[in-house]
């Protein structure tokens, strides 16, 4: 045990001392961006002795989750310390026509896809060929905004991280309705905006997409193109694809699901968010998220160097609407902000990196846990929030924490499966329940 508290004292103090640079890399030092979180992040906490995951009483909860038709389909990866503890499958695809989740079953990622937006802009940082501080107008001239020189102002860091100064979710309802991209790119120039770009976040999904005009105009390639070939490729993601065509011509893919009267309904996807595919355009199995943890836990340095990580999980602009909503969030959550296509929260202080997504009947949501070297995501085929909770729990237990019971009740499964390890409540406690949605 003393030697795994060496490592983890050598792992952080090697990302602090590699923040600087990798910030730096480009001549660029992330404190000094435009409307950057400029403070000292606190030390973590210090953790317990057991660090033992019981993988096997998460994946009985998941079992619990698609019994009795509460979801039709869900998949679970836990992966740690270079090691991919579990990544399986379980319910069906399609409530219609079902058929087995398994390992290789894809599912819409939605907004996990930002991850992705972030780490390939990030890759070509790293190659010298783009800057964190390059402005969008150099590669794409002719974009105009409201706002006086606003456009000339906006830089990749500030797209990657929702600064772009947009009222947030600008054009998403325009999305919704089948328009295409390009047209509200151009719509943009008479668009309303909170702040000048760099100073304000507001989460975005047309705005973030611009990223994708970026990465075309550097390298020649289509966005998926570049995704494909620097990270999907090189890391054996081999089930993962880009757009409505991708998914579809996957061997085994998951259906959407919605509710109606008589339970779930099952869908074709509609192709809308497919649309701004730096946002929301990533599909993927449970068997390629693995190797998206392992790389981003830092498993794999021959594809995402430690400097790079350290750079993309930096937090950049304070997000504090995140630290409300679910129970977790209100109990857990001391702070929040963005990074670039990550979110970095203090959870009961400690580091998180996450994200989450929802898009027409498929949820997910994913995160990392630096002093742990920890990595966990979950994908479901359906509109339910109820295995939202599964994710903290995984957390708390991970991190010793017991006071907090994320999961309902109803699933079917004893107190002492449902809290995390080492605690029980006492009878008649008021549990803090919640059907936990990632954002």
């Amino acid at each position: 045990m003393k030697e795994r508290t060496s490592r983890q004292a050598w792992r952080v103090g090697l990302v602090a001392a590699l923040l600087p640079m990798a910030l730096g890399s480009t001549a660029q030092d992330a404190m000094h961006w435009r409307g950057a979180v400029n403070r000292t992040q606190a030390l973590p906490q210090p953790l317990p002795e057991t660090t033992a995951l019981d993988v096997r009483r998460f994946e009985t909860i998941a079992e619990a989750l698609v019994a009795d038709g509460r979801i039709p389909g869900l998949a679970m990866a836990i992966v740690q310390d270079g090691r991919i503890l579990s990544a399986r499958g379980y319910g069906v695809t399609d409530v219609r026509n079902p058929q087995p989740v398994d390992a290789h079953t894809v599912f819409r990622l939605a907004s996990l896809s930002k991850t992705f937006a972030g780490t390939v802009t990030g890759m070509l940082v790293n190659d010298g060929v783009l800057r964190w501080d390059s402005h969008l107008t150099d590669y794409v001239p002719s974009f105009r905004m409201s706002m006086p020189d606003a456009a000339q102002q906006m830089t990749v860091a500030d797209i990657l991280s929702h600064r772009t100064g947009l009222t947030r979710n600008a054009f998403d309802r325009d999305i919704e309705a089948n328009a295409d991209y390009h047209s509200l790119t151009m719509k943009m120039a008479g668009a309303p905006m909170s702040c000048a770009p760099g100073q304000c976040y507001a989460y975005q999904n047309v705005a973030f997409s611009l990223i994708g005009d970026i990465v075309f105009a550097t390298t020649g390639q289509f966005f998926s193109e570049a995704v494909s070939h620097r990270i999907f490729k090189p890391l054996g993601m081999h089930d993962a694809s880009y757009g409505l065509e991708g998914i579809q011509a996957s061997a085994r893919w998951a259906r959407p699901h919605v509710r109606s009267g008589k339970g779930w309904v099952s869908l074709t996807p509609k192709p809308t968010y497919y649309r701004v595919a730096p946002a929301a355009g990533v599909n993927a199995s449970i068997s390629d998220m693995a190797q998206w943890l392992l790389a981003h836990t830092g498993y794999r340095t021959d594809v995402l160097p430690a400097p790079l990580l350290a750079t993309l999980h930096a937090p950049l602009v304070d997000t504090p609407s995140e630290i409300r909503g679910s129970s977790w969030r209100r109990a857990r959550l001391q702070s929040a902000s963005y990074a670039l296509g990550w979110r970095a929260l203090n959870y009961s202080g400690h580091n998180v990196v996450f994200h989450g997504g929802a898009v027409q009947g498929y949820r997910g949501a994913m995160a990392l846990l630096p002093e742990r070297n920890l990595g966990v995501v979950l994908l479901w085929n359906s509109e339910s929030a109820l295995p939202g909770g599964l994710l903290p729990t995984i957390l708390d237990d991970a991190l010793g924490l017991t006071d907090g019971q994320w999961l309902d009740e109803d699933i079917g499964l004893p107190a002492e499966t449902l809290y995390a390890k080492g605690h029980v409540p006492a009878a008649g406690a008021d549990a803090s329940t919640s059907q936990a949605s990632p954002p």
